[in-house]
């Protein structure tokens, strides 16, 4: 019951899922025509406008993002008349095919099919438009992009007053003073416009709350938070203690970050700052964010002794602390940045073009080289420090620190002091604007990166903690695969740093659905996404039929082992390539485009892959057939043992030394395989012995017959023969042979025989030739020695030495006895 209800939730869940993947094409309806003429009056203001270059880059923007929406509008357009055209096409292929030219065709039959061309053609009028005026509205979308992109270059590139020029310095004094008289100026005069202290005595609750909250959460709280991890690393176990501390750790950041823009909101809600104060007061929970973020990065990537934080990074304790130190003072030069950058100082780096959300009056060119010098050198040489400690890194012997992780690292390091040494150059000699845009976006590198190894070892260790705690799960292949799956998602920050604007991301973005042709079939990262979810459920469902049917079903029916394994086999073949089939169709691809792909495949297959289709056909063969199954013991090319697992390209035997043979295939299927348990475990042993001459042969006959009845394995028929098969210098030569029921212990049997045929044969007086000694035969019935011929030493008594048991194998790695022969002249299997 636990295993039905399982499945129902399962059959639940995949049906949902192909709803909401056919969502759009179950829901598809007649849409109504956008209104091409409001179109093509916005495209021409548009073009109009892009062509002047009078437009900045706010209008530029606020005018792209109108055409991306009549872009979307028009791209669902297209689809106008879906059904109704295609029911046409139908109706008009169900006609049959046009007649050829100089041929004609019923009256009735031409005049309906001119009917429904002109219907169709009447139909696809309107998609066939909002294809035009989409092609248009996308040429309108990458002529902004370009004219964009061409301003930021420009501006990047562009010289500006050096600063080192002394005639810039007290202008520079002067505007920042101007600046902050302006703040003053405004919060004056609204002091007076709003009541002065009778109108702030009617906003003092609410200030006077959001300042006791911030003063709290900056003194107190963020104290509080920094003490928590070291006395949770106290209580917590060991499993969990790594997760806990990360999770609490992120305090670090909220609790002081909540205090800051509660305090910017206890200042803007005195309703004395306007377009002077505001700017400013909006770039605090930037700076704030900057300023505690670094900090946490900092303890984080160099955490001191006593935090019980695993250091990601191989450094010792004195190089931590120095780390730590110089990641403040970035941050501190990082968060001075964010605070005056783009809001009074122009020239602050990529986007610096951009003057929305600033003063009335940003300062001068030249003056903002003066002040964007000053944070530069600060930064720059908070950055060279930092970066001097970190490009000495070298993986520990003893620490499990990623290689790749350290040579990241080392590698940024080495670029951040070139950074380091190059930016303040940049701004000496006038470019501003490459100078912050270098240095400021390198340090951001930095930091995302610092993140992403703080992540990477979060995940490890909320993966071990999944595991139940076994800390050697951290280098498993999950945790890798989410760390690499990370980077990816952080691509996007990355081109954010260095440039790249929310519109050109959601621009590629777009680019990407449309996806690319392969072989005449369009793939986007949807379709991609909607054949991994569907493949990856029905792998899952199949893996889940396959365990009930092995646990539940097949045990219950009359077929053994092997046919247990081949019908489990064959649906998890059948399953994956239904699984395959959906996975298809749900993402839309036709696969019918794919025929030149699948004849070039066909070409491959028959130069390249020719032994892997037909290891993959025999497998399929054996599965069918059944001619060998798990636990046979058989013997193909010079190889034999037990039977272990039969895949779709290979079958893997264990062979009796205990070693792993893996077999093609097509060899079960080409070669002869001897299979020496398929159908029946009985089999035949043949025991040689040697008796003197001049032993009574027809007793010899008699005693062994008898030792051979005696055993309890011995089939009565066919019953055991001896054979008297020659007479040599050596002695007379014996054959015993006897058909076993099981001949998985014919070892055993034929041991127990020889050791029969040596007491009875002692106590009846049959002498046995000599094989210990060369020099002499040994009187089993006497005390005296003769001399004798060297004779030849007797052949041993064992099994045929192509039927090596598992038990002789055990008993021959155990020094129990020798490998020996049970082998005749005309074969070993009755």
């Amino acid at each position: 019951m636990p295993r039905l209800a399982a499945l129902s939730r399962l059959a639940s869940l995949i049906l949902v899922l192909f709803l909401a993947l056919n969502l759009p094409a179950l829901a598809q309806q007649e849409q109504e025509a956008p209104d091409l003429a409001a179109w093509d009056k916005l495209a021409e203001q548009a073009e109009q406008i892009v062509a002047s270059g009078s437009a900045n880059d706010v209008r530029l923007q606020a005018i792209r993002e109108e055409v991306v929406k009549w872009r979307e509008r028009l791209k669902a357009g297209q689809g106008i008349n879906a059904t109704r055209i295609a029911t046409l096409k139908d109706q008009i292929a169900a006609l049959g095919t046009p007649p050829a030219e100089g041929q004609t065709e019923p009256e009735e039959i031409a005049a309906r099919r001119k009917e429904l061309n002109e219907q169709l053609a009447t139909l696809q009028a309107p998609g066939l438009q909002a294809v035009e005026a989409y092609g248009r509205a996308d040429g309108i979308v990458a002529q902004i992009d370009q004219t964009l992109r061409a301003r930021q270059t420009f501006a990047l590139i562009r010289k500006t007053p050096t600063p080192l020029n002394p005639a810039n310095w007290g202008p520079a004094m002067a505007e920042a003073g101007h600046v902050a008289g302006q703040i003053y100026a405004e919060a004056r005069a609204r002091w007076d416009g709003t009541g002065g202290m009778s109108g702030f005595t009617q906003r003092l609750p609410l200030i006077g709350g959001f300042l006791l909250v911030a003063l709290i959460l900056l003194s107190r709280g963020r104290h509080w938070i920094d003490s928590l991890p070291s006395r949770l690393s106290a209580r917590a176990s060991e499993r969990s203690r790594a997760a806990l501390i990360f999770g609490v750790s992120l305090g670090q950041i909220a609790i002081p970050l909540i205090g800051v823009i509660l305090f910017a909101a206890a200042l803007a809600s005195t309703d004395l700052l306007d377009d002077w104060g505001l700017p400013l007061l909006r770039s605090v929970p930037a700076a704030g964010l900057s300023f505690f973020g670094g900090i946490w990065l900092g303890r984080q990537l160099f955490p001191a002794a006593d935090t019980a934080v695993q250091p990601p990074l191989p450094m010792d304790e004195e190089r931590r602390a120095k780390a730590r130190f110089r990641v403040t003072l970035l941050a501190s030069a990082l968060a001075l940045h964010q605070l005056f950058a783009r809001s009074i100082l122009p020239l602050s780096g990529f986007n610096s073009q951009n003057d929305s959300g600033t003063v009335p009056q940003r300062l001068s060119e030249a003056s903002a080289g003066v002040w964007h010098f000053l944070l530069i050198l600060f930064g720059a040489f908070c950055l060279f420090r930092l970066c001097n400690l970190l490009r000495g890194l070298r993986p520990a012997e003893a620490a499990d620190t990623p290689d790749y992780r350290v040579r990241v690292v080392s590698f940024l390091a080495m670029t951040g002091r070139l950074a380091a040494l190059v930016a303040p150059v940049l701004v000496a000699v006038g470019y501003v604007t490459a100078g912050n845009a270098l240095l400021w976006a390198l340090v951001l590198t930095l930091a995302l990166v610092g993140l992403l190894v703080i992540l990477q070892d979060f995940i490890a260790d909320l993966y071990a903690l999944a595991k139940g705690g076994d800390q050697s799960a951290r280098d498993a292949l999950m945790p890798v695969l989410i760390g690499f799956a990370l980077i990816l998602l952080s691509l996007p920050l990355f081109a954010l740093i260095w440039g790249a604007r929310a519109s050109d991301l959601a621009e590629a973005w777009t680019k990407a659905q449309q996806g690319f042709s392969f072989g005449g079939v369009r793939l986007s990262p949807m379709a991609m996404l909607t054949f991994l979810i569907v493949f990856a459920v029905g792998y899952f469902l199949t893996n889940f039929v396959q365990g009930a049917f092995r646990s539940s079903i097949l045990p219950k029916t009359k077929l053994d082992s092997g046919g247990q394994n081949a019908v489990a086999s064959m649906i998890g073949y059948v399953g994956l390539a239904l699984a395959a089939v959906f996975a298809v169709t749900s993402a839309g691809i036709d696969l019918t485009s794919l025929a030149f792909v699948a004849g070039a495949l066909s070409v491959g297959i028959g130069f390249g892959m020719q032994q892997v289709v037909s290891n993959f056909v025999s497998g399929i063969i054996l599965l069918v057939e059944r001619p060998i199954a798990v636990g046979d013991w058989i013997e193909v090319g010079g190889q034999q043992g037990v039977v272990k697992k039969m895949a779709v390209r290979a079958t893997q035997i264990q062979t009796f030394d205990r070693t792993q043979v893996i077999v093609p295939n097509s060899n079960l299927i080409t070669q002869p395989v001897t299979n020496w348990t398929r159908g029946s475990l009985s089999g035949r042993i043949i025991v040689p012995v040697t008796v003197s001459h001049g032993s009574d042969s027809r007793k010899v006959a008699e005693l062994l017959r008898e030792i051979a009845e005696d055993q309890p394995t011995v089939l009565i028929n066919p019953a055991p023969a001896v054979l008297l098969r020659s007479i040599t210098a050596d002695g007379l030569n014996f054959e015993l042979r006897a058909v076993l029921s099981d001949i998985n212990g014919g070892s055993g049997v034929s041991s127990e025989i020889n050791h029969q045929i040596l007491e009875r044969f002692a106590a009846a007086g049959i002498v046995l030739p000599g094989s210990t000694r060369p020099s002499r035969d040994i009187f089993l019935h006497g005390e005296t020695e003769r001399p004798a011929p060297a004779p030849k030493p007797a052949p041993a008594a064992a099994a045929d030495p192509r039927k090596t048991t598992p038990q002789e194998a055990e008993a021959h790695d155990s020094g129990e006895f020798g490998p020996s022969g049970m082998q005749d002249d005309d074969g070993g299997r009755a």
